[in-house]
């Protein structure tokens, strides 16, 4: 692995090493301020408040934990990635989806990062809502 791949991965890393802490200013840190948010089966925002808000609902309505965290990253180091399983609690229900009542999901997921100037320009998110949807329905995992 190149210093310039290297230096990508750990990034994404810390990103995720944020996340776990749920520490949305440490998060935010590592983001330009364009930064384009491309949410899983959903729209896609742009820009640091844009993603605040979105870690604002999330904490509002899950607590999440990311496990088995893999990262790669192209030797320009302009492009990463992160494959992951997602430990959850659904907390509040989130308007449209299923009512929440504690339920807890455990999901795979994929998610693709644009770095620019070291920081992350781009973050896309992919999991299969249906089977989260099966797993909170069914109250577990």
């Amino acid at each position: 692995m190149t210093d310039t791949t290297q230096t990508a991965v750990q990034l994404v890393q810390a990103y995720y090493d944020a996340f776990n802490r749920g520490d949305a200013a440490g998060m935010l840190a590592m983001l330009t301020d364009d930064v384009r948010h491309d949410i899983n089966e959903s729209d896609t925002q742009t820009g640091l408040e844009a993603f605040r808000a979105f870690l604002a609902k999330m904490d509002a309505h899950y607590r999440e934990r990311a496990e088995d965290v893999v990262v790669m990253a192209t030797p320009d180091s302009t492009r990463a990635s992160a494959e992951f399983v997602i430990h959850g609690e659904y907390l509040r229900t989130d308007p449209g989806l299923p009512e929440a009542a504690g339920q807890r999901y455990v999901l795979p997921v994929g998610a693709f990062f644009d770095v620019r100037g070291g920081k992350i320009a781009r973050v896309t998110n992919y999991y299969n809502l249906a089977d989260w949807t099966r797993q909170v329905e069914q109250g577990s995992a």
